[in-house]
């Protein structure tokens, strides 16, 4: 029975557990023992496995870190605050504006400049001042944020696209399923049509009522009486930002990136030796957890996948579907999610799904096009909306720099609702129609 399922019941309990407001850390070490006793796995083991596995994400931990550490340091010269000054006078009073331009702005940090989140906790805490004059509902830029993070590299074959779509087509190709890279974003165009419904759902709907939050002081400070225009001290900052991006796309090594950065700025004198720990100690308070929590994730899914139980759920879905397009998609797409909200990660789960979707769907009759589109969207479902995931991490570090923004109940639950619906229908969409 599928609900008896391992992995059905891990995910279930961490989402329970999240939902009620359990720390997110004790809610992935919970759900990581239950599906380990699930899958008749002792509790010692399962706890070996997860610290184990708990590398898999470690390079992602620093990265994490030490951009934390970037954030405040840039803080500290007052160059976020002064480029925030500039985006309040170019929006005015138009929030809609700002919407747009916060989801614009996260699209280019997936491809054009090729960061992920890094962005995030340097330009949104210096934001907050201006959403509370604005009376912005948080819930509304979350989504926003989420939009940009997840959105292109589904559909646009550039950054972090060129590596989502590069995996789906050597994972379908090692299953017996041929596919040009290139030709990924050619069948999964529908899905983005359904995240820009989502948005514009959550964006002039959901989230553009008037709501309060309180001025209070953001993690890492601003520098008071700025200057209007750039002086040295932020050309210096420039430059550093730059050396970043190019030592990143020169190594693809994201820790890397932000390391030199804070070497240029130490060896240009932006950043003062006796400010150094207190750099370090504020980016380990904004992005301290987050990296944490990674590393725990990481762990969490190599319990799951040593559960063998992933592998069970995906042929439970055979035995049940028939020869039923209709709901032979609806069941992957919706195991899918179940795996993406427990792994946290559209890129880990397509290799876990792959080998079993791609002869199912031969046998059902997809087409090559409905099957990428498939697949693509099975990978992506739960990534907005799981704890565990960086696209719903990373919004919650910026817009939390106050306190005043819940990690489940205004990130992952609006974006759960407003994306992986919409992917959801658009696939099934996809799936039957794409040839």
């Amino acid at each position: 029975m599928i609900l008896l399922n391992p992995v059905v019941i891990s995910v279930i309990v961490m989402i329970g557990l999240c939902l009620v407001n359990l720390n997110i850390v004790l809610a992935l070490l919970l759900a990581a023992l239950a599906g380990g006793l699930a899958a008749g796995m002792s509790i010692p083991a399962t706890m070996g496995i997860l610290i184990g596995g708990m590398g898999g994400n470690s390079e992602t931990a620093l990265a994490y870190f030490l951009l934390g550490t970037f954030a405040i340091a840039i803080n500290k010269t007052g160059l976020a605050s002064v480029a925030c000054k500039k985006i309040a006078s170019m929006v005015g009073e138009h929030k809609i504006m700002l919407m747009f331009l916060i989801a614009f702005i996260a699209c280019i940090s997936g491809t054009v400049i090729p960061v992920h989140i890094a962005f995030i906790p340097i330009l949104i805490p210096p934001l907050l001042f201006l959403f509370n004059k604005l009376n912005v509902d948080r819930r509304q830029v979350a989504c926003a944020l989420a939009f940009g993070l997840k959105c292109p590299y589904i559909t646009l074959p550039i950054g972090y696209g060129l590596i989502f779509q590069g995996i789906i087509a050597a994972e379908m190709g090692r299953n017996g399923v041929e596919v040009a890279r290139g030709a990924v974003p050619s069948f999964t165009w529908i899905i983005g049509i359904g995240m820009i419904i989502g948005l514009l759902i959550a964006v002039f709907i959901s989230y553009n009522r008037p709501r309060h939050y309180e001025d209070k002081p953001i993690i890492g400070g601003t520098v008071e009486n700025l200057p209007e225009t750039l002086t040295r001290t932020h050309y210096l900052t420039l430059v550093a930002i730059i050396a970043a991006f190019a030592a990143q796309l020169w190594s693809g090594s994201m820790p890397l990136g932000a390391l030199v950065a804070l070497i240029v700025m130490i060896a240009t004198g932006v950043l003062k030796f006796k400010d150094l720990d207190d750099s370090f100690l504020g980016g380990l308070e904004i992005m301290g957890l987050i990296a944490f929590v990674m590393l725990i994730a990481a762990g969490y899914g190599a319990v799951l996948r040593e559960t063998k139980a992933v592998e069970h759920l995906v042929n439970s879905v055979v035995g049940l579907v028939g020869g039923s397009k209709f709901w032979g998609a609806f069941l992957m797409l919706a195991v899918g999610l179940l795996v993406t909200m427990g792994i946290g990660t559209s890129f880990g789960t397509v290799p876990v799904i792959a080998a079993i979707y791609c002869p199912l769907a031969m046998h059902l009759g997809f087409s090559v096009g409905a099957t990428v589109c498939l697949i693509a969207a099975a990978g992506a479902l739960g990534d907005a909306g799981s704890p565990a995931s960086d696209t719903t991490l990373g919004p919650t570090a910026g817009l939390n720099a106050d306190g005043q923004h819940n990690h489940i109940w205004d990130t992952c639950v609006p974006t759960f609702l407003h994306y992986n619906i919409p992917i959801f229908i658009a696939a099934m969409i996809g799936a039957l129609m794409l040839y």
